[in-house]
């Protein structure tokens, strides 16, 4: 692929970031995250209140790339199966089976979105890391393919009963968690509620332009920026010591007030999510039109890929939103950029 035909892919992811942005107002920062995740290939924790928009922004950049979307709940009686078929009486009175989500649109599901998947049992997280991973699944005795698909879940953070949550191995499979949230703008906020063109999310879907990109070729164009955006030796040093300030962040200096650094961190960051880290950062470079990562690359992913897959003291767990901010900031500010 050349230099102008990654030209123009940057131009249409744009152009899709855009058109996005036109229908889901407040959340600008959320929209370039889930563009750099979907040009790095990576699977997305959604992090948000009920009622912010979530559903919308999925399917208006489902509808950008194209490709099928899929949206399950999750619920304490889901099973692992409800994923891969539906079995229903059929008029004739007799038990039939229909493909279930994730295979309704076979290879061409682009987007899969589990709502509240905190809500469905750890057997059904683990089949769904397992695809997650393989992009495979065995059913009606053959296997199944999803070389396109990328999974957005989200958590239900508010309630504590009858769910369970997602184990930090787990986590870790997501590239990034991103924030979806209310947004300060009252202007905004004003718009949101008594604009009634904001309140049909089929027509406002509608409103993107279909197919903005070709969902089918996104894995061939995400290989080519790996392999195109440089990153100096300089710049890995930095990425790696950013690394090890979130495995003994009391080594480097950092310190949180009412925290203590030295207890504070079970496990930082896993290798492989820096490695995910730094894919995303080359993207963010791709769509600023740089040829190599410089340090705001990395600033600009850093907490979204970091955050989720520290695991704190139990003491601290429960402030670990709060805590992870701080804990990520201060370790930008310790550590000098090159």
């Amino acid at each position: 692929m050349s230099d102008r035909q990654l030209a123009d892919w940057r131009k249409e992811a744009l152009h899709l970031q855009s058109e996005v942005n036109q229908v889901v107002v407040g959340q600008a920062d959320a929209v370039r995250l889930i563009t750099t995740s979907i040009f790095a290939r990576g699977h997305v924790l959604l992090e948000g209140d009920v009622g912010v928009g979530k559903t919308t922004l999925l399917r208006a950049f489902t509808r950008g790339i194209g490709g099928g979307y899929q949206r399950i709940e999750g619920t304490i009686d889901l099973m692992p199966n409800d994923l891969v078929y539906h079995t229903y009486l059929g008029d004739d009175g007799r038990p039939h089976v229909s493909p279930g989500p994730l295979l309704s649109h076979g290879t061409d599901l682009a987007v899969f979105f589990f709502n509240e998947i905190n809500r469905a049992r750890p057997q059904v997280h683990s089949l769904l890391l397992r695809v997650m991973a393989e992009r495979t699944l065995s059913a009606f005795n053959r296997e199944h393919t999803f070389p396109h698909m990328l999974v957005f879940a989200d958590r239900n953070q508010v309630e504590k009963e009858e769910t369970f949550e997602i184990p930090s191995a787990a986590r870790d499979r997501f590239m990034m968690e991103i924030p979806i949230l209310v947004p300060a703008d009252l202007d905004i906020m004003e718009s949101l509620i008594f604009d009634t063109r904001y309140h049909d999310v089929d027509a406002l879907v509608n409103q993107v332009k279909p197919d903005i990109l070709q969902f089918d070729q996104l894995n061939q164009v995400a290989a080519e920026i790996q392999s195109s955006i440089q990153a100096s030796p300089t710049l890995r040093r930095y990425a790696l010591d950013l690394w090890l300030a979130t495995r003994s962040p009391a080594d480097y200096g950092v310190k949180i007030e009412g925290v203590d650094s030295k207890r504070l961190v079970v496990a930082g960051a896993s290798p492989r999510g820096i490695a995910m880290m730094m894919r995303a950062a080359r993207v963010n470079a791709w769509l600023n039109d740089r040829e190599a990562v410089v340090p705001e690359d990395i600033h600009a992913v850093f907490h979204e890929t970091v955050a989720h897959r520290l695991v704190f003291s139990p003491i601290y767990e429960m402030r670990r939103t709060e805590i992870a901010r701080e804990l990520l900031s201060q370790i930008i500010h310790a550590i000098s950029a090159p």
